[in-house]
């Protein structure tokens, strides 16, 4: 049988969306610009994930630049990266709060070898979204921060859960990140029927940006939701 990390690192080379974007929004993909994330997510999802063990899919929102949008690995910032999974790292240094968050809650586990046994984190679209600000920064986009961008990339999205699905994953519970991401989701399934149930969880960077001293809280109600 074929390795889940060659799977997954075919799928992830293989992502690509010609479709149209409005005005001022730009695609990201790293690993079609990023010599350092396509080293580094191969070395990961090489040490995680070279078995054939079922995974449950937890699903994101799309990539940030700081975390999945540099290193490739969804909720994995450089810092994370070097210091929680011991992968080195080429590229420019970053700091993601939502990767803080996961790893605390991935520690919380039982550590990166169990939680990546189980799970496979992705996100409802696998490429990640950056607007451009009137002073020229560009910042992190959601695929549902406008009506348009959601027409738009629903197809692309629709047949990334379809390629999910037939890759083999458990899709019977698919745990989603972010309380609309899981609202958008729930609807898109309704049309498709890719997972049996959808358990929506506070999405980690709510968490670290609106309710910190309650972190503790939220990774128990992650840790309940999971086990």
């Amino acid at each position: 049988m074929i390795l889940w990390s060659d799977k997954i690192i075919a799928y992830n080379q293989e992502l690509d969306f010609n479709g149209a974007l409005p005005s001022g929004i730009r695609i990201m993909n790293p690993y079609a610009e990023s010599t350092a994330a396509l080293q580094a997510s191969e070395i990961f999802y090489r040490k995680y994930y070279s078995d054939n063990k079922p995974r449950k899919l937890i699903m994101g929102i799309n990539p940030g630049r700081h975390g999945a949008g540099a290193t490739g690995i969804p909720f994995t910032d450089p810092k994370r990266l070097v210091e929680a999974v011991n992968i080195p790292w080429e590229g420019p240094s970053s700091h993601e709060p939502s990767s803080v968050f996961i790893y605390d809650m991935i520690n919380a586990y039982g550590g990166p070898e169990l939680f990546y046994a189980k799970y496979f984190i992705n996100a409802v679209s696998p490429l990640g979204y950056t607007i451009a600000k009137k002073d020229g920064r560009e910042v992190n986009y959601n695929y549902y921060d406008s009506d348009v961008l959601f027409k738009n990339v629903l197809p692309y999205i629709a047949s990334n859960l379809e390629t999910l699905r037939a890759m083999g994953f458990d899709m019977e519970t698919c745990y989603c990140l972010g309380i609309r991401n899981a609202r958008c989701l729930a609807g898109i399934n309704a049309q498709g029927k890719y997972f049996g149930r959808i358990i929506p969880l506070e999405h980690p960077r709510y968490i670290m940006q609106y309710r910190l001293r309650l972190k503790g809280d939220y990774i128990n109600k992650y840790m309940d939701a999971l086990k």
